[in-house]
């Protein structure tokens, strides 16, 4: 398997949705903006893509789209994760069967298994396909986080297990893992806020919400970090600071959805059990927005 490079940012694309349907015409735009603004790659039917709440159809479907826009000018890391085992190695086949470059795996959700159930999981999907896989652990959301010496044996098991989308806001978990595992293992903060402290621990880039309105700005924020200027970094991350907190203050994806939506690339439609922000939220973002000179 050829080594691949997951340093730079990769936007967490958002769904669009139009009267119910996926909108396909507007995530192709998106996904062209995306590249555009100089993006190192994109994660759609993620978390922020509303993957819980799409069919099968509608999931590969984003897939398809995401590999036909890209167009190898980006990386596709594909969602692919579910809490039945059966059923990621089933998406991940069908990820890789699109063209996916890798497959984001979320840890199993709700069901809470134990470090070796997690381990079985993982092994079984990466022993599936040839393409890489990133772990993806996020404990908020799923209940569990991976543990360290889980990933240790999975890294030793199976060498397309290459990555980790790090969401678990811990800075000293980034060192740990950065000690425990080979130099070659990439670590990826899951959290805008979280980017450079994260990047000072040893990740290499950020999976991001903010870069779906400001791709060029927070692909900028890692490179200028990983050329060593430092101070231009800071620099951005102190003007988008509040944006990464705003995009949050409702369930994610809502708040990024009620932006694009402000700068007209999709309409801010979500799926129940998801439903649009209070009004006093949406003024919050909306003036940070206007703020920040994004609208």
């Amino acid at each position: 398997m050829p080594s691949i490079s997951f340093a730079g940012a990769h936007t967490a694309l958002v769904t669009p949705f139009k009267d119910g349907a996926l909108d396909e015409e507007a995530l192709t735009s998106l996904i062209e903006a995306q590249i555009q603004g100089g993006i190192s790659g994109i994660v759609p039917v993620g978390t922020t893509g509303e993957s819980p709440t799409l069919s099968h159809e509608e999931h590969h479907r984003v897939i398809e789209i995401a590999v036909k826009v890209a167009a190898k000018r980006v990386l596709v890391i594909a969602g692919t994760g579910s809490n039945a085992t059966s059923e990621a190695v089933e998406l991940t086949l069908e990820a890789e069967k699109l063209g996916a470059d890798a497959a984001l795996l979320v840890a199993p959700y709700y069901n809470k298994p134990s470090p070796e159930g997690l381990y079985r999981h993982f092994k079984m999907v990466a022993n599936a396909v040839s393409i890489p896989i990133v772990l993806y652990s996020i404990p908020g959301r799923c209940g569990i986080e991976i543990p360290v010496s889980v990933i240790v044996r999975l890294v030793a098991d199976c060498p397309n297990v290459v990555a980790i989308k790090e969401a678990g806001g811990n800075v000293e978990r980034v060192h740990q893992l950065r000690s425990a595992l080979p130099e070659s293992f990439q670590i990826l903060s899951g959290d805008d806020a979280l980017t450079l402290p994260f990047m000072a621990a040893g990740a290499v880039g950020v999976v991001s919400v903010a870069s779906n309105i400001i791709p060029s700005e927070v692909e900028s924020l890692v490179r200028y970090y990983l050329k060593g200027e430092l101070h231009k970094s800071e620099e951005i991350h102190n003007r988008f600071a509040l944006l990464f907190h705003d995009l949050f203050i409702e369930p994610n994806p809502v708040p990024v959805k009620t932006a694009l939506a402000a700068k007209g690339f999709c309409r801010n439609d979500v799926r129940l059990p998801l439903c649009e922000m209070t009004p006093d939220n949406r003024s919050t973002l909306l003036k940070t927005l206007n703020n920040t000179h994004i609208i």
